[in-house]
């Protein structure tokens, strides 16, 4: 009788073995991150020399504008890239602001009615007083283009400071908001940080 209850007691035993290793293996296992998902402190590696190339033409720190496309796009991950108020492309610039104030059609909050061809029309932009650059010198400065959107982008911030360290006020004219400010100068710290 106790060496049937030892056996039963022993198969049992080896029965849930193999749960209990899958219990603690699921527990301790890490969910994985989903697609097109990065962690915080991260910065696409494919991005980084657009950044420093726009740091060495511009002055401005590469991190700051890595911050900025993380909080602008969230490196371009955001589909469309085109916001509810109307800015565009990797960067997120308001139209009026990548091709210049000046634009007869520019008014409000910028968004204008600047046709495709102005929009991207290196000529026009530097006409009307624009930030828009034609970074990869495909004879365009289109914000839905990465090189162009960067290098704009430091063009914006150099003229507003950051180039001589003046990051928070350059920060807030790209986005008239102390939260943004904030979160952009969150991501600024972590990339300066890891580097």
């Amino acid at each position: 009788m106790k060496r049937k209850r030892l056996k039963r007691s022993v198969v049992r035993a080896l029965i849930a073995i193999p749960f209990i290793i899958l219990l603690i293996f699921i527990m301790t296992e890490q969910p994985p991150k989903p697609k097109n998902m990065l962690a915080p402190k991260e910065v696409p590696a494919e991005y980084i020399p657009i950044y420093k190339a726009a740091e060495k033409e511009y002055g401005v720190p590469w991190e700051l504008l890595a911050a900025h496309h993380r909080v602008e796009t969230k490196f371009s991950r955001m589909d469309p890239l085109l916001s509810p108020a109307g800015a565009e492309g990797h960067m997120q610039f308001m139209p009026c602001t990548f091709v210049g104030w000046s634009h007869p059609t520019c008014s409000g909050l910028g968004k204008g009615e600047i046709p495709h061809v102005e929009k991207v029309n290196p000529a026009v932009i530097s006409k009307y007083g624009g930030y828009g650059v034609d970074a990869n010198g495909d004879g365009k400065a289109d914000p839905f283009d990465l090189e162009d959107a960067v290098f704009s982008a430091a063009h914006y911030l150099k003229a507003n400071g950051a180039a001589d360290g003046e990051l928070e006020r350059a920060i807030f004219a790209y986005n008239h908001s102390q939260t943004y400010v904030n979160d952009v100068l969150h991501f600024l710290q972590e990339y300066s940080k890891n580097q």
